[in-house]
């Protein structure tokens, strides 16, 4: 198969996409792909340390305030992206193209509708972003990863898949254990995860509970964010941290540690929810506030009401009710349990080679 991939700007769109390439190379020895990303987004740095063909489109997103210079000139970097993306399809001469979200594949997923090329595009998400919503007139085939997004997209072409991302992180054999962070390997383990740039609020609740852990006798694995490090610890300067308390500014190898960990304290993005269903995690989900329609809550609450997770808004966020939510869980190794089973139960473990038949199906149909 030659497939072209486009996902960009946050790793909420390429890892998907990469974990959908990694499926594909897995199946196919023989399989060509060429992965088209943005200019600025994360991808130009991440793809290509991958192994995989890359090539870069200059565009850019639309801001608030609708007549705008920026936004004509977003107008017309999309017009010449589109013409720029039916030159590199003519060049590649793919099977199927398939875009996984961001700007960068509004152009290229649009270019190869009208050039007649077989197309798919993901939503991770349970509210769909602007880009998917567009291109869901022109695509073939849309795969989702929640439910809730379903009735957002025209109902002939939709097809649950869950998120690729699933299935990556599933197939990883772990070998990790927590005495290489300083731990102990048989005392249940709590992660406390803001995400890569850490979270604030979470943070300072964090920070606060610390003398309230020290005396646990579970551990507390506390990332805080690469950028953030540097101010929890100066605010810890004067707090005692015990041995059974871990700061650390990130943990490169996630998929390695999720398997070893009891309950997941986070925010609810799509990956990170593919990643705690696909190894079947308890979790406290904290809703970032900041993203498009609030769409972390919506993501949360299909495990919340699958009692696979607990809800903490960053609004009522504080040190004493973070904490009775985790004491909560980690005195009650059963509802652990449960929860967890719950969630293993939402996780999709071959997501990606689901999203591949999707693709091989509309291959078929313009066969057809």
């Amino acid at each position: 198969m030659k497939m072209i991939v486009s996902g960009g700007g946050t790793g909420g769109h390429i890892y998907p996409a990469l974990a959908l390439v990694e499926a594909l190379q897995r199946q196919d020895a023989g399989a060509q792909v060429l992965y088209v990303g943005s200019k600025r987004g994360l991808e130009k740095k991440i793809v290509p340390e991958k192994g995989i063909a890359f090539r870069e489109l200059k565009i850019q997103g639309f801001k608030r305030k609708l007549f705008s210079l920026y936004n004509f000139e977003t107008v017309y970097l999309f017009l010449k992206s589109v013409q720029a993306a039916k030159r590199i399809i003519k060049q590649f001469h793919p099977d199927v193209v398939v875009g996984t979200g961001g700007y960068v594949s509004g152009a290229v997923l649009y270019a190869a509708a009208k050039m007649g090329i077989p197309t798919v595009i993901h939503e991770q998400n349970s509210v769909v972003g602007w880009t998917n919503k567009f291109l869901s007139r022109y695509v073939d085939k849309i795969a989702i990863a929640f439910d809730e997004a379903r009735s957002q997209f025209p109902e002939d072409k939709v097809i649950f898949t869950g998120n690729p991302r699933a299935q990556q992180v599933a197939e990883i054999k772990s070998n990790f254990q927590w005495s290489e962070l300083g731990l102990q390997n048989d005392l249940p383990t709590v992660l406390v995860f803001g995400g890569s740039q850490g979270a604030l609020k979470l943070n300072e609740a964090m920070v606060a509970a610390i003398p309230k852990f020290n005396h646990r006798d579970y551990q507390v694995v506390f990332v805080t964010g690469e950028n953030r490090y540097d101010g929890v610890m100066e605010s810890l300067k004067k707090i005692p941290i015990n041995d059974n308390v871990k700061v650390v500014p990130y943990i490169s190898n996630m998929p390695e540690v999720l398997p070893k960990v009891d309950l997941i304290v986070g925010r609810a993005g799509a990956t990170s929810l593919a990643e705690i269903t696909a190894d079947g995690i308890p979790s406290i989900l904290i809703p970032s506030p900041y993203v498009t329609a609030d769409h972390q809550t919506k993501n949360a609450m299909s495990l919340v009401n699958q009692h696979a997770a607990l809800l903490e808004t960053e609004a009522e966020l504080s040190a004493p009710t973070l904490l009775k939510k985790i004491d909560h869980l980690m005195n009650n190794p059963q509802e652990r349990q449960t929860m967890a089973a719950n969630a293993r139960k939402l996780g999709v473990a071959d997501a990606a080679d689901q999203l591949l038949d999707v693709c091989r199906e509309a291959i078929r149909q313009h066969q057809g």
